[in-house]
């Protein structure tokens, strides 16, 4: 899948990189299939610690392809099919991998960003984004609603009227206002370099403490306080005195880099 999807993995980081520049990255069948099996390889990859998701040429991900369908006849009710075991159907899985990925996954955003290209962006965990990017729920111009992720993700980044707003309208957000909305970490001038900054940062860090802070986090989003800090008890138990923490701990103590253990 390299001529839609380019994987590199250095130092325990995955940049992911979509490569259709051409179509600003436009989302085809291939580009779907393309994006599922990058997450899915790296998701069984032990030595990973994070990963950058960014795309080629003008654009981060200008959404569907629509053209590209309708030329080649895709069966939009192959999209929609759902495997079992998984709360994400087909198309759905091109971003819920990146959500579902147990590591922290940080998408560096330029361009149009519009659609499926943006439900893309929000099942990342941090989103860099340039000034003058454009984002868009694209979905209501085509008459349709979010139905990669995007209903799942936004309402949790955002205020429910701004989802609504933003959804309803389909109108388009410059970087600045996106992260004064909630819709994205932070603006800047290279988001891609400041990107692989945080993840090589976080690949410095205690690989079992990261996976299980992005676990509690996410699990705590839908909980009652009672179950959250509970989980939270639970979850520190699983690292708390294991030879990553105890390294960590010691690391810091000697003033010298961290020696850890791929996760078991």
């Amino acid at each position: 899948m390299d001529d839609r999807v380019r994987v590199e993995l250095s130092g325990g980081v995955a940049e992911v990189c979509m490569v259709r520049a051409e179509k600003h990255n436009g989302l085809d069948r291939r580009m779907f299939e393309a994006l599922i099996d990058a997450g899915r390889r790296l998701a069984d990859d032990r030595s990973l610690r994070a990963v950058v998701l960014h795309g080629e040429g003008p654009s981060f991900c200008a959404g569907l392809d629509f053209a590209s369908f309708m030329r080649e006849g895709s069966d939009f009710e192959s999209m929609l099919r759902r495997e079992e075991g998984s709360p994400a159907n087909f198309a759905q899985q091109a971003a819920w991998v990146w959500h579902e990925l147990p590591v922290p996954v940080v998408a560096a955003l330029h361009g149009h960003v519009y659609g499926g290209g943006l439900q893309l962006a929000l099942a990342a965990d941090l989103r860099y984004v340039t000034p003058d990017a454009s984002l868009s729920v694209r979905e209501i111009q085509w008459g349709l609603i979010p139905d990669m992720t995007g209903t799942q993700t936004l309402r949790h980044l955002v205020r429910l009227d701004v989802a609504k707003e933003l959804t309803f309208t389909g109108r388009k957000v410059s970087g600045h206002e996106a992260v004064a909305l909630g819709l994205a970490t932070r603006v800047e001038a290279d988001p891609l370099a400041a990107a692989r900054y945080t993840a090589r940062e976080i690949a410095t860090r205690s690989p079992d403490a990261i996976r299980a802070a992005k676990r509690l986090l996410e699990v705590t989003r839908v909980t009652t306080t009672e179950e959250g800090l509970s989980l939270e008890e639970a979850v520190q138990r699983t690292v708390l005195g294991k030879p990553n923490q105890l390294e960590a701990v010691m690391a810091g103590m000697q003033k010298r880099a961290p020696l850890f253990r791929d996760p078991e």
